[in-house]
């Protein structure tokens, strides 16, 4: 553990670049943390949210959570350049439309990808993450905080395809049993969106789009900014939260 931790509180956003990563990235630079934002391929996005943040001292790191050696990796460069770390967000990753339907649509490699990202990835992370959770803990006299990116797919069963709906659930009971273990220093939480709107809600077909606007009592899509100032208020007011599942959905479940 690095001797002299950093005096500045640290959050470390995985996917930190994508549509919710960013909302998510900039709130916390803008209220004085030091991000570290990680990314899979595309270094050029995650190089432009690193320019756009306000505030110094945050990096970008190139570590999907599916490879073990670059969450090490990470892990190493967290410990000897900040020496705590206050707020883990799980943002990564990913899913791809299947009708529920089509059985064989939906591929076993479609299947494992999806459960080791969404799943396994963010397990990896706060298990690489934890003493350095527990560390800002001691320093501060207060919890850290673990943020797993959910959907309400997980609750209802109703998304982008199966796989996607069941590494929510996995994740939804991931934040409960480690919530469990992990207090008092270190709260786990799930942030379980509607669908959000993006650059990747080109990709569905637009009745399912009409059929999940139709659906939501608020009668608009989440945006990350909506996603963003839940996993803030976690961290700075709703500090006596963990093992939950905090819904922004704009009514979704009530339909």
């Amino acid at each position: 553990m690095s001797t002299s931790p950093v005096q500045r509180p640290v959050v470390l956003v995985t996917g930190g670049a994508g549509e919710i990563g960013s909302a998510i990235s900039t709130t916390f630079a803008a209220n004085g943390y030091i991000v570290v934002a990680t990314y899979n391929r595309d270094h050029r996005k995650a190089e432009r949210l690193i320019a756009s943040l306000p505030g110094t001292g945050h990096q970008i790191v190139q570590a999907p959570t599916t490879d073990a050696a670059a969450i090490d990796a990470l892990r190493q460069i967290m410990v000897s350049t900040f020496g705590r770390l206050d707020v883990l967000v799980n943002n990564a990753g990913i899913t791809t439309p299947v009708a529920h339907n089509d059985l064989d649509a939906l591929t076993d490699e479609w299947i494992d990808r999806i459960m080791q990202t969404n799943f396994r990835g963010g397990f990896a992370m706060v298990r690489a993450m934890r003493s350095l959770l527990e560390q800002a803990a001691e320093i501060t006299g207060q919890s850290s905080l673990v943020v797993n990116i959910s959907s309400i797919a997980g609750i209802y069963g109703i998304g982008s395809n199966v796989a996607y709906c069941a590494s929510k659930a996995a994740v939804d009971s991931m934040t409960r049993s480690l919530a469990r273990v992990l207090a008092p220093k270190i709260r786990m939480v799930s942030v379980s969106p509607g669908f959000v709107e993006g650059e990747y809600t080109k990709n569905f077909d637009p009745s399912f789009l009409k059929n999940q606007m139709d659906n939501t009592p608020m009668g608009r899509f989440a945006t990350g900014q909506d996603v963003a100032n839940a996993v803030y208020s976690l961290a700075t007011s709703l500090t006596f939260t963990t093992g939950n599942i905090i819904t922004v959905d704009g009514g979704r479940l009530l339909k």
